[in-house]
């Protein structure tokens, strides 16, 4: 990790940058995947299976007899872990259930919405570096409590062509219609499009590498629309001398073991704070079995030392990371002035673990800055507003010639018209 001390704003840009590929070879990489799959259907996809995760497949789709062989393979501890976490998002979901309300906006004029969900979604559960069957329940739970007739997932198998057990039970927990193997560019595209095996769907959810990203990014033009540009994982921890540097450096860690291409952020009003979270990062990196993984990805990462509190969440907020944690003493103060954020735990317990499993908030968020302009995923991700309206005779009287003179200004005379001649039926003007 790189050291700023007391930097000036015109280093701020260089602190907060995500670490990037290079895009044009990116986009025309997933373009010509996409191309394929959209042309050649499952044949392309088992191509790309064997050649990305070395999966020979006879089929694309998951059996029941897979399903079942899962539940075998995962313990009753797991399983109890996986069905309370399901219980708690499931609860937090239920919470952000819209009720709509008629609104009378003039006497005669009723404007209401009504949500409907969306009725087909397609699921994306990352597999390569790490099975995350935390987000089958992120993703398939709010789903289903929002209605969506059709819930098709998709995710890479093993070498075996064998799907992670522990995602196929949260699948089946989470109320999962249809699961497929395939991973990468290739399953956005599959889910996209359609294939033989794969469904169509209207919208794509899920995290994933800059590959996944740019897929869901160049589909989303004419085809589906997306979740949010989801990429590679970040945190962003705020400290100051109260902080416990055993929990900022176990945070810290847990976001670089992601990937090489995630990022982490510490910024600290406490020059001895960041040394002692210097030193235990170093320790704790020691004993982590993906320490490999975590230390390139630390390569990406800043250490910040900064003069104030002001100062601190100024840069957080110019960062916008997808998760960010207070570690400081007035946390419930310093939260009310987050702008841009994914997700904020509060306190020293508060560890991004939480709500990445089990809190019952949405781990499926924005990345890479994103988070000023886009939320993570929540009920009214699988939703659509559909608004209503009624008129009566006085709502004609109310709004008809206001309605008239607008569209006359805009030269569109058969607006004009379709109020003028309800007008005239109903004798308010001659």
């Amino acid at each position: 990790m790189k050291i700023y001390k007391n930097p000036s704003k015109d280093r701020w840009a260089e602190i907060i940058a995500r670490p990037r590929l290079d895009l044009t070879k990116l986009n025309d990489t997933v373009a010509t995947v996409l191309a394929d799959v959209k042309a050649r259907g499952d044949e392309a996809v088992k191509e790309y299976e064997l050649k990305f995760d070395k999966a020979e497949l006879k089929s694309l789709a998951v059996t029941e007899a897979e399903m079942d062989e899962a539940e075998q393979l995962v313990s009753n501890e797991l399983r109890d872990a996986i069905i309370l976490a399901h219980h708690n998002i499931k609860v937090f979901h239920i919470s952000q259930r819209f009720v709509g309300q008629k609104v009378k906006t003039q006497e005669g004029v009723v404007c209401w919405q009504k949500s409907v969900a969306i009725e087909k979604v397609g699921l994306y559960i990352p597999g390569g570096t790490a099975p995350l069957f935390s987000t089958v329940l992120m993703l398939a739970t709010p789903a289903k409590i929002a209605g969506c007739k059709e819930i098709v997932l998709c995710t890479p198998p093993n070498k075996e062509g064998k799907v992670n057990p522990a995602i196929l039970v949260a699948a089946r927990i989470a109320g999962v219609s249809k699961i497929f193997k395939a991973g990468g560019v290739q399953a956005i595209g599959a889910m996209a499009y359609g294939t033989e095996s794969v469904p169509k769907v209207f919208k794509i959810f899920g995290p994933g590498n800059q590959y996944v990203m740019a897929a869901k990014q160049q589909v989303s033009l004419d085809e589906v629309a997306i979740d949010m540009p989801a990429g590679p994982s970040e945190v962003c921890v705020l400290a100051d001398d109260t902080a416990n540097a055993e929990f900022v450096a176990a945070d810290l860690l847990s976001q670089a073991e992601h990937g090489i291409d995630s990022q982490v952020l510490f910024i600290t009003t406490s020059e001895a704070k960041l040394n002692e979270v210097q030193a235990e990062v170093e320790r704790q990196l020691q004993q982590l079995p993906r320490k490999e993984m975590a230390a390139k990805a630390l390569e990406n990462s800043n250490y910040v030392l900064v003069d104030s509190v002001d100062e601190m969440i100024a840069l957080s907020n110019a960062y916008a990371p997808e998760h960010l944690i207070l570690q400081v003493k007035d946390y419930e103060q310093l939260a009310e002035r987050v702008v841009n954020a994914g997700s904020v735990f509060l306190g020293p317990y508060a560890c991004e673990s939480a709500g990445d499993y089990a809190s019952g908030t949405n781990h499926t968020l924005p990345t890479h800055g994103y988070a000023t302009a886009y939320n993570g995923v929540n009920l009214d991700s699988y939703c659509r507003k559909i608004t209503f309206q009624h008129l009566t005779a006085e709502g004609i009287q109310q709004i008809g010639r206001a309605v008239e003179l607008m569209a006359e200004a805009e030269q569109l005379d058969a607006h004009k018209n379709a109020m003028t001649v309800r007008m005239r039926t109903l004798k308010i003007k001659d």
